[in-house]
């Protein structure tokens, strides 16, 4: 992954209601859930929630489609498993795969 796509995830999930919407997101699966849905859920207005969301979908860490009316967002996995293996990428100066007993499917 290029450090600028790493610091454009790391700068769009540094503001808190961002982050709550991927971390939701995150919780909702493949499914994902509609603007509006989020929105109430997090109790943040719909102009506001579409700004957080085209911030995350910019840093390529929401995909969205179309369901009738609706857009349905989800979590894009496959940019936040390549940010945690940036994150991993040099662990431990490449001795003992240390880093290989992390799992990132730990819930705290």
């Amino acid at each position: 992954m290029e450090i600028q796509s790493v610091l454009n995830a790391f700068g769009a999930l540094s503001q808190e209601s961002r982050l709550k919407v991927f971390r939701l997101l995150v919780q909702r699966g493949q499914m994902g859930l509609p603007a509006g849905t989020i929105a109430s859920q997090l109790g943040i207005t719909p102009a506001t929630m579409s700004h957080h969301l085209e911030q995350l979908s910019q840093a390529g860490l929401l995909s969205s489609r179309r369901e009738g009316r609706l857009i349905i967002y989800s979590a894009n996995y496959d940019t936040m498993q390549s940010l945690i293996n940036f994150l991993l990428e040099n662990c431990c100066e490449g001795k003992n795969n240390c880093c290989t007993e992390i799992n990132t499917d730990r819930k705290p």
